[in-house]
């Protein structure tokens, strides 16, 4: 199996990653460590204060939690095009991995993570069955996570 095919969680072994859910209200954040924890879970969410502090927030994690590596959701249309929000994640990215070089930052399409994290709680006793929105964006960074985890694609850009 050469290294195109193999999964990012294979490729990546070992490796702490934080996963973020970016949104002009809320980030959610999920951490979790390949090969040993057992699947993403949830990790936090706060208000978005703006990029710099954003940035320095995520800063203190990768130093408080040796981060390695950190997946940014990326939301796009259905048909694959770009809106207005993706444009914002896409300026964040770029300021976000000028922050934290050298620490190596993906993408991850995002496709209806939130409505995924909204259905989970629904049917969760975790959550009471309920759709918490304090911990909505979090929920929805685990997803983002796992379904980069299980890709095989690494975009940088």
């Amino acid at each position: 199996m050469s290294q195109d095919e193999r999964k990012n969680k294979e490729i990546f072994d070992g490796e702490i990653v934080l996963s973020i859910d970016f949104g002009t209200k809320n980030i959610g954040f999920c951490l979790f460590n390949i090969g040993r924890d057992p699947f993403p879970l949830p990790f936090e969410q706060i208000k978005n204060a703006g990029d710099e502090k954003s940035i320095e927030y995520i800063k203190g994690l990768i130093s408080n939690e040796f981060i390695g590596l950190i997946v940014l959701g990326l939301p796009k249309h259905k048909d694959g095009s770009d809106s207005n929000m993706t444009k914002i994640i896409r300026a964040f990215y770029l300021n976000l991995t000028k922050s934290v070089y050298p620490t190596p930052c993906f993408y991850q399409d995002e496709a209806l993570s939130s409505f995924e994290a909204e259905d989970r709680m629904k049917n969760s006793p975790r959550y009471n069955f309920k759709i918490d929105k304090s911990r909505l964006d979090a929920v929805a960074a685990s997803i983002i996570l796992e379904e980069w985890l299980e890709s095989s694609e690494q975009i940088k850009s």
